[in-house]
């Protein structure tokens, strides 16, 4: 009797430690950035020559004649369509888009969402994959398994842990009032990148810059807008993509 009523404590003490971290994920996973809809709205008001999919998890951002194209990951706990302006303006440069949503906004959850993806729009022949945050690093370690996919990687806040070294252009955008990456772990990570990737600081630009979801905790403050950080960063990546 003793034991059976040991082994019930144990047993009902497990199940409430089950219980605690399942509500504790969900708190977690439910407080995230949500996109600025108003904002996001007035922004696409300028980019109606833009065709716009939806298609399942991803969203297609297509110009009339793509030169090139990118698959780009969210950053984490940032709600996706967010950075809806920031793949309008790169499609407005030319580059047809590919948004991907995130389960729970989290693309730690789904690194390889981007599988497939390219064979989908068998116009455009070179691809990118890239993304903010969280999102970046995520984009690199797909990019490091699925060489053969696409041309680089573009990082805008992020850093890379997976190794990009062998053949990929890589371009790396921060702004210079970042206050939510880790400087120091973005300078350790440096060797995972080509000697010849191309760095760009915008100036006055900080982390949540990239998108348009409201400022976030921890990061500096802006001398730009979010609208013109993503007007810059769009004009950049079109540059880099060109010069290949």
């Amino acid at each position: 009797m003793k034991n059976k009523k040991r082994i019930r404590r144990i047993l009902l003490g497990a199940a409430a430690l089950l219980c605690a971290l399942v509500l504790a994920c969900g708190i977690y996973v439910g407080n995230y950035y949500h996109a600025d809809v108003d904002a996001v709205e007035t922004f696409s008001q300028g980019y109606s020559d833009i065709t716009v999919q939806k298609d399942g998890n991803m969203t297609a951002f297509i110009p009339d004649s793509p030169k090139a194209g990118l698959i780009f990951y969210p950053g984490g706990k940032v709600e996706y369509t967010a950075y809806a302006p920031l793949m309008q303006a790169c499609a407005k440069e030319g580059i047809l888009c590919i948004l991907v949503k995130m389960p729970c906004n989290l693309a730690v959850l789904d690194m390889n969402a981007a599988e497939g993806l390219a064979e989908t729009y068998p116009q455009v022949e070179t691809w990118y994959i890239g993304g903010h945050s969280l999102g970046g690093s995520m984009a690199a370690s797909y990019a490091q398994k699925h060489g053969e996919e696409v041309e680089g990687v573009i990082l805008l806040g992020s850093y890379s842990t997976a190794d990009l070294t062998n053949g990929f252009r890589v371009l790396s955008i921060y702004g210079s009032e970042d206050g939510v990456m880790n400087a120091e772990k973005y300078g350790e990570y440096l060797l995972n990148l080509p000697k010849d990737f191309t760095e760009v600081i915008i100036d006055g630009g900080c982390h949540a810059g990239f998108a348009l979801y409201g400022p976030q905790e921890g990061d500096g403050t802006p001398s730009i807008s979010s609208e013109e950080q993503i007007l810059l960063t769009a004009q950049t990546i079109a540059e880099f993509i060109s010069a290949s």
